[in-house]
């Protein structure tokens, strides 16, 4: 578990609404490279649940280990 500081610190640099272009995960249900999505909540934990746009997944990313960008 993130500590709260770096939870609170990811809420401000991804607040709600935020849209993200996933540049990749690794993870065996992974989202496909550059697929676009918006961030629909942070949890305790400091991951961000998305709605990705053509899909219909709300598979999380996590800051720090997925590589995503802002758009």
């Amino acid at each position: 578990m993130r500590p709260s500081e770096e939870v609170e610190k990811i809420k401000k640099l991804f607040p709600v609404g935020t849209r993200v272009r996933l540049i990749h995960m690794d993870d065996p249900q992974a989202i496909p490279d550059g697929t676009l999505g918006t961030v629909d909540h942070i949890d305790d934990d400091g991951q961000l649940h998305m709605k990705w746009d053509t899909i219909g997944s709300t598979l999380a990313l996590i800051y720090g280990v997925d590589q995503f960008e802002i758009i």
